[in-house]
């Protein structure tokens, strides 16, 4: 099995090999379509640690400044995410970009919007109502805290258990990365519960660091202050809401909506379905948030936007700017659609 820093390392090759042969240039009228929309998660100046698993989530404030910077140089105008609908019938002369962060977290405000400030950039933050509540649980960092603080991992899997050794960094990534495999191939509640029972052995409580990562609501209203923010739902708990019966993923949509609005005073027309990949958010998922009258709806299914997203506005496609490849030639990939029409075999739609 290739290892994740191998994975990471072979990308970067890649993205590295296209730009110096000159292919995102020459395949990117092709593949660019009308714009993108980029997802973001953390921002933060902080190099990560040897174990830092979930480093991908995060990219630093002189990587952002440098995505604004070459946005401008391949004359994509970065637009509100609500303009996309009338982007995508009507397109203009320029190709557009839309900036997306997604979870709120703190570092954000800190470090993210005086970069998005100087640029003059508009940029939407999608909410999980229980993280601005101080409360919800954000596991996949729950997961990495209790594999950094724990020598070993047990847990118990089908009628036998996994007995991982985690003294290394390259011990504990090799452990995270089988527990997260395993748990994600399962109920979410069986995920929840385990990294619960984790964390109480790594010594902190469950839910514990949504206080310490995440704005909390007078947070959230100072910067709802700010004419270039526009707010987006994320549901109340952050589910997989593929995972969960019909009702359930109804009220997640519906509820974290209308508890945003009431905090913040302002009307909430777009969703981003949490995780956001196809077991995550398809097409039942893309019907209640059509139903519920959301103007968008992302998912992180990767790539760019052509006139035929116009008829599929809730299950939007999403360019994430992965923090483990902050060079250029990344960027110049991403922002190019070359990577995508491999990954998405030539397809220009996958909303299925």
């Amino acid at each position: 099995m290739v290892s994740t820093e191998l994975r990471h390392r072979l990308f970067e090759a890649g993205f590295r090999a296209a730009s110096a042969s000159g292919a995102n240039a020459w395949l990117a009228p092709v593949a660019r379509g009308l714009g993108l929309i980029l997802t973001f998660h953390r921002v933060d100046p902080e190099p990560p640690a040897a174990f830092a698993p979930n480093r991908l989530l995060s990219i630093s404030p002189d990587f952002l400044d440098a995505t604004l910077t070459e946005l401008a140089g391949h004359g994509f105008e970065v637009v509100g995410l609500d303009a996309v609908p009338e982007r995508l019938a009507a397109p203009g002369p320029k190709p557009f970009a839309v900036l997306t962060f997604d979870d709120g977290y703190r570092d954000n405000v800190a470090h993210a919007a005086p970069v998005l400030r100087r640029h003059g950039a508009p940029w939407t933050l999608f909410v999980t109502s229980d993280f601005a509540d101080q409360r919800g649980r954000l596991w996949w960092v729950e997961l990495e805290r209790a594999v950094e603080r724990l020598s070993r991992i047990r847990i118990a899997v089908g009628a036998g258990h996994l007995d991982l050794p985690a003294r290394s960094p390259e011990e504990k990534a090799r452990a995270f990365a089988a527990l997260y495999r395993d748990l994600r191939a399962g109920p979410e509640d069986r995920l929840l519960d385990t990294i619960a029972a984790l964390c109480r052995e790594a010594g902190f409580a469950p839910g514990a660091l949504a206080a310490e990562l995440c704005l909390d609501w007078d947070g959230l209203r100072e910067l709802a202050r700010d004419p270039a923010v526009t707010f987006g739902a994320h549901t109340i708990s952050h589910p997989m809401l593929a995972k969960h019966a019909d009702g359930r993923a109804a009220r997640e949509i519906a509820e974290g909506r209308t508890r945003l609005e009431a905090e913040l005073g302002r009307p909430v027309r777009h969703l981003s379905y949490p995780v956001g990949d196809p077991g995550s958010a398809g097409a039942r998922e893309f019907a209640i948030a059509r139903e519920l009258g959301f103007a968008t709806a992302l998912t992180t299914r990767p790539g760019h936007l052509f006139a035929a997203h116009a008829g599929h506005l809730h299950a939007l496609p999403r360019v994430s700017v992965n923090g483990c490849h902050q060079s250029r030639a990344a960027l110049r990939g991403l922002l190019s659609g070359v990577p995508f029409l491999a990954w998405n075999r030539g397809r220009r739609l996958n909303v299925a």
